[in-house]
C-alpha cells in the first residue's frame, strides 16, 4: 500500500530523512513542524518547530495543558491537517507531499483515528459505522459485515450492533469508535483524549482495549491526562505552548 505513494527524494534532506526512517524502523517522523492559525487579526502558533521520531510498536503518550497544541500535533502526524512548515513521514511515506485524494487513501489504510467525541455517523448503526471504512477500502459486503461483527464482539458490543449512536452510552459509542479505528487493520493508532468523557469503570475497559492493541504491536500515540492510559506507555512526551518540553 505504501509503495504506490512513494516519490523519489527531491533533495539531500529528503534522502537523509528517508534513510533515517528505513534504518531505524521509524513509523512516524516529524521534522521541524510548524502550524499557525489566523484568529482575527492575530496569528497563533499551535505547533512550534516540533521534531519527533516514533518507532514501530511504540506506545506514546502526549500530555500537557488544554490549548497546548496536542490535538493539532496529532492531526498533523495523522494527515488530517497540513503544516505551514516542516516534513512528515508516516509509514515510509512523505505525506506532506501527497495530494488530498492520495492522502485520504493513505489515512484510510494506514491510520486509525479515535476522537474524544467519537465522531460516529448518527444515521448508521454501530455495525454500519464499523463497516464504513471497510466499504471505502473496497472490501466486499460479506467481508465488511463479518469483520464488523467480530470487532464489535471484541469491544464487548456484539449484542448492540444494530443500535444507532443515540441509543448507546458514551462508553459504548467510544467502543464502537475503537472498533471502527481497527476496521482496516492500520499500523498506526492515533487517539485524542479517548477517555475524557467516560467514567472510571469504562475508562479501565478502554485501557484494556489499548493494551490489546499494544500486544498486537500497533504503533499508538495518545493525547491524554488519564493515568490509566499513561501507565501503558513506554514513552511520555510533555507538550506545552506548541513545543515538546520533555520526552522521557
Amino acid at each position: 500500500m505504501e509503495k504506490e505513494f512513494l516519490e523519489e527524494p527531491q533533495d539531500i534532506e529528503d534522502i537523509d530523512l528517508l534513510e533515517e526512517v528505513k534504518t531505524n524502523n521509524i513509523v512516524i517522523l516529524a521534522n521541524h513542524l510548524v502550524k499557525d492559525y489566523e484568529i482575527g487579526e492575530f496569528i497563533v502558533r499551535a505547533v512550534d518547530d516540533v521534531s519527533l521520531r516514533i518507532k514501530e510498536s511504540d506506545f506514546v503518550i502526549i500530555k500537557g495543558p488544554s490549548g497546548a497544541g496536542k490535538t493539532t500535533l496529532l492531526n498533523l502526524i495523522g494527515g488530517l491537517d497540513s503544516p505551514n512548515g516542516g516534513v512528515i513521514y508516516s509509514n515510509g511515506v512523505k505525506i506532506t507531499n501527497l495530494q488530498e485524494e492520495s492522502l485520504a487513501t493513505f489515512r484510510l489504510i494506514n491510520v486509525g483515528f479515535i476522537f474524544q467525541n467519537y465522531n460516529l455517523i448518527s444515521t448508521l448503526t454501530a455495525e454500519e459505522n464499523v463497516m464504513f471504512p471497510m466499504k471505502l477500502a473496497g472490501l466486499n459486503l460479506k467481508e465488511q459485515r463479518e469483520k464488523a461483527v467480530s470487532l464489535l464482539k471484541q469491544v464487548g458490543l456484539g449484542e448492540r450492533r444494530e443500535h444507532l449512536p443515540f441509543q448507546l452510552s458514551a462508553g459504548e459509542q467510544q467502543r464502537v469508535a475503537i472498533a471502527r479505528a481497527l476496521a482496516n487493520d492500520p499500523e498506526i493508532i492515533l487517539a485524542d483524549e479517548p477517555t475524557a468523557n467516560l467514567d472510571k469503570k469504562t475508562s479501565l475497559f478502554i485501557r484494556d482495549l489499548f493494551n490489546d492493541m499494544k500486544k498486537d504491536n500497533k504503533t499508538i500515540v495518545i493525547a491524554t491526562h488519564d493515568d490509566f492510559l499513561i501507565e501503558l506507555a513506554n514513552r511520555i512526551i510533555s507538550f506545552e505552548d506548541g513545543k515538546i518540553i520533555k520526552d522521557e
